[in-house]
């Protein structure tokens, strides 16, 4: 299985939160443990402007696959950028599974590392 899945569904939500839109990511996620007023809270207490990441960004994208799962599935950690900082602390958790559809997303955690 490409890894392009998992990173082009990690960048579409990491391109959301640098938009400000909060509230995409979790109505795009089959099961999410934050709200959109969560993922806001998160951003706004971690006082730096969120951009979208470099386009090489997630080449080394952080996939452990989640063993005894019925379709292949991953826990994903992606890095967030900052305008401040360049690559952040902040890290946007996912579960990815990859059925015949569509990628299967589960918004797990937006937190500092």
């Amino acid at each position: 299985m490409s890894l392009d899945v998992l990173r082009s569904a990690a960048r579409a939500m990491a391109d959301q939160l640098a938009r400000g839109d909060y509230q995409s990511p979790v109505e795009q996620s089959v099961k999410s443990r934050l709200t959109s007023d969560d993922l806001r809270t998160v951003v706004r207490d971690y006082g730096r402007k969120l951009v979208s990441p470099p386009g090489d960004a997630y080449k080394n994208l952080d996939a452990i696959p989640v063993k005894g799962a019925a379709v292949p599935t991953w826990s994903v950690r992606a890095p967030l950028w900052t305008e401040e900082e360049g690559r952040s602390d902040l890290t946007l958790e996912l579960t990815i599974a990859v059925g015949l559809g569509a990628p299967s997303i589960e918004l797990d955690n937006l937190h500092v590392l």
